[in-house]
């Protein structure tokens, strides 16, 4: 993950569904709408928004528990929500963090 994807998922949670062009547009998601857009297919492949065609995405219950804090997206990480502190005492996220 980076930082323009935890931009991408908080705008289509708070309008519903967005367009790489409207977040671009928006100011809030400052990065280029081709940028944008490589991102969101990427967060498609990982299930965190759903493609609804036209260049249009949703967010998925994957992609609000990531931002809610209740899952992982390392590769390493079970898909399943875990509490905030576990074993490991670094927010239940392991020591293995990749970008997606």
């Amino acid at each position: 993950m980076v930082l323009a994807d935890d931009r991408i998922l908080e705008f289509i949670r708070n309008k519903g569904s967005g367009s790489p062009k409207q977040m671009a547009d928006s100011g809030y998601v400052k990065y280029t709408r081709s940028y944008i857009s490589k991102r969101c297919k990427k967060l498609v492949e990982h299930g965190l928004l759903r493609d609804l065609g036209n260049g249009v995405y949703t967010i998925t219950d994957r992609g609000e528990g990531y931002l809610d804090g209740e899952i992982s997206t390392s590769e390493d990480e079970p898909d399943e929500v875990r509490s905030y502190f576990e074993e490991d005492g670094n927010g239940g996220m392991g020591d293995n963090h990749e970008q997606v």
